[in-house]
C-alpha cells in the first residue's frame, strides 16, 4: 500500500536525520541500563522496583512519567513525549515481570532442582557482546531499547507532532486466579496494559508491543482459556481394596490416565484444525497442553482420593469463540466414555488480529525504518510469535492497531539492541510526525 493512500502520511527522514539519531544513541549507556534493569529482580507479582527503576530514569529524561495502578505495588509507568501537533499517537508497551518461578513452594512441584538454580531467571550479563539473562529477552531488554529511542529523539532535537507514549506494565506472563488462588495477589493482566489503556491517559493511534520478535512482525496473535477437568470417585482404603473390580472405575486418579489420553489426541488434531492463516503473523498455530495436575493429601494416603484434576491450556487463534471450544472439548471427553467429569474453563482471553487495512500506516513506518537499519522490509515474524498471547491483544481488542516487534528473542547482542533501537526511532519519526 502506498503513503497517497494511508490514513496518515508518512513523515519522510533524510540521512542526516539517521545519522542524528545514530549519534544521539549511547552504546554504553544503552548496555549499562540493560544489565541495571535486567538485573532487578521480576518474578511475576514483584515488579514494583523494576517499575521504580523505569518510572526514576523516565524522570530523569524529562518523560514526566505516571504511575497507573489498580496494585500499589504493581504499577503500570507511563512517559510521555511529543504531541506538539496533530500527528498520529503511538504507543510502546513492554512487560515489567519476567518468567520465572515464583520461588514459592509450589515450585518444588513445578522445575527439577538444577532449573530453580538456574542464575538466568533472575540476573543478566554481557559476555563476548552477547546478553544472557531471561529478562532481556522478555522483555526488559525491548523496553530498554525504546526508551533510548525516544531519548535519542529528544537529545537530536526532533519535536513529535503525534505523542509518544512508553509505558512498562506488570503481570504480563501472570498469574491466573484458580481453585483457592483468588483476590488482587492472584491477578496478572487484568492490572497491566488493559487497566493502563483504561485509566492511563493515553490516546494511542497505534500500537507496538515492544518484545523480541528476531525483527519480524506480527499483529495476529493467539488467546486462551485455562480448563481444569476434574474426575471423582471413591476413597478406596488400601487394605481392602480390590485392584480387579474397584481400581479403574472408582479411583479418579486412575482414571485420569484416560482422560489424559482423550486430551493428548485431541491436542495433535486441534492444532491442524484451527491453524490460522493470517496476512500479519503467517500461520497462527493454536495449541493445548496439560500443565498441571492435583489430586489427593500425600500427607494422608491409606485411602485413594476421591478428586482428581488436570489444568489445561487451551490456546485460541483469533476467530475462536470460548463457546465452540467448550462444546469441542467436552465431545472429545464424552466420545471417550467421560460424560461424568467435570469441565470448566477459569481463565478466558480473546485472540485478536489489527484490521489490516488500518495496520498500515504502523507498517509502512515501521518497514521504512527496517530498510533504512537493516536493509528490505520487515518481514513476518516467526509462526510461534503469533501463537501465543502478548499484549498488543489488549490493544487490537479494542481497535487500536497493533503489532509486537523486537530485536532477537534468545540471547541478543549489543549490535542487535543498538539496531532495534534504531529501528524503533526511525518508525516512531516516520509515524508520528514533526514540527518545525
Amino acid at each position: 500500500m502506498s503513503d497517497a493512500v494511508l490514513p496518515f502520511s508518512l513523515n519522510q527522514f533524510s540521512a542526516a536525520d539517521i545519522a542524528a539519531i545514530d549519534a544521539a544513541i549511547d552504546r554504553d549507556e544503552l548496555v549499562r541500563r540493560v544489565l541495571e534493569l535486567c538485573n532487578i529482580p521480576s518474578p511475576t507479582r514483584r515488579e514494583r522496583e523494576a517499575g521504580q527503576y523505569v518510572f526514576d530514569w523516565m524522570a530523569e529524561e524529562g518523560f514526566a512519567p505516571e504511575k497507573v495502578a489498580l496494585v500499589e505495588d504493581r504499577f503500570n509507568v507511563v512517559g510521555r513525549f511529543g504531541g506538539e501537533g496533530d500527528g498520529p499517537n503511538l504507543l510502546f508497551s513492554s512487560h515489567l515481570d519476567t518468567e520465572s518461578p515464583f520461588y514459592e513452594p509450589v515450585d518444588r512441584h513445578t522445575y527439577r532442582p538444577e532449573t530453580l538454580a538456574d542464575p538466568q531467571w533472575l540476573q543478566a550479563w554481557l559476555e563476548d557482546e552477547v546478553f544472557f539473562g531471561y529478562a532481556v529477552g522478555n522483555d526488559r531488554g525491548p523496553m530498554v531499547c525504546f526508551i533510548m529511542a525516544a531519548k535519542a529523539l529528544k537529545a537530536a532535537g526532533f519535536k513529535l507532532s503525534g505523542s509518544l507514549y512508553l509505558t512498562a506494565c506488570p503481570g504480563e506472563i501472570g498469574p491466573e486466579p484458580v481453585d483457592e488462588h483468588q483476590g488482587v495477589a492472584s491477578l496478572g493482566k487484568e492490572l497491566g496494559a488493559a487497566y493502563m489503556l483504561a485509566h492511563g491517559g493515553v490516546a494511542p493511534d497505534f500500537a507496538i508491543s515492544a518484545e523480541g520478535t528476531d525483527f519480524g512482525l506480527n499483529w495476529a496473535a493467539c488467546g486462551y482459556a485455562y480448563y481444569k477437568i476434574t474426575v471423582y470417585g471413591e476413597a478406596l482404603f488400601t487394605p481392602i481394596l480390590d485392584h480387579e473390580t474397584q481400581t479403574a472405575r472408582l479411583n479418579p486418579i486412575v482414571r485420569m490416565g484416560g482422560v489424559i489420553e482423550a486430551v493428548n489426541a485431541w491436542a495433535r488434531t486441534y492444532e491442524k484444525t484451527h491453524a490460522y492463516e493470517s496476512e500479519g503473523g503467517g500461520t497462527v498455530t493454536p495449541k493445548v497442553q496439560i500443565c498441571a495436575i492435583r489430586g489427593g493429601n500425600p500427607q494422608s494416603i491409606g485411602a485413594s482420593s476421591e478428586v482428581c484434576s488436570i489444568y489445561l491450556d487451551v490456546n485460541m487463534g483469533p476467530l475462536q469463540t470460548i463457546g465452540a471450544v467448550d462444546r469441542e472439548l467436552k465431545a472429545v471427553l464424552r466420545a471417550a466414555g467421560f460424560e461424568d467429569c467435570e469441565v470448566r474453563p477459569y481463565v478466558f482471553r480473546a485472540g485478536a488480529e489489527a484490521d489490516p487495512v488500518a495496520v498500515q500506516p504502523l507498517k509502512a513506518a515501521l518497514d521504512k525504518a527496517h530498510a533504512s537499519v537493516r536493509g528490505g522490509p520487515m518481514p513476518v515474524g516467526h509462526t510461534v510469535y503469533s501463537s501465543m498471547w502478548r499484549d498488543h491483544n489488549v490493544f487490537n481488542l479494542n481497535r487500536i492497531p497493533s503489532v509486537t516487534m523486537g530485536p532477537v528473542r534468545w540471547r541478543p547482542s549489543v549490535d542487535d539492541l543498538v539496531a532495534c533501537t534504531r529501528i524503533y526511532a526511525l518508525a516512531t519519526l516516520a509515524l508520528c510526525g514533526r514540527v518545525a
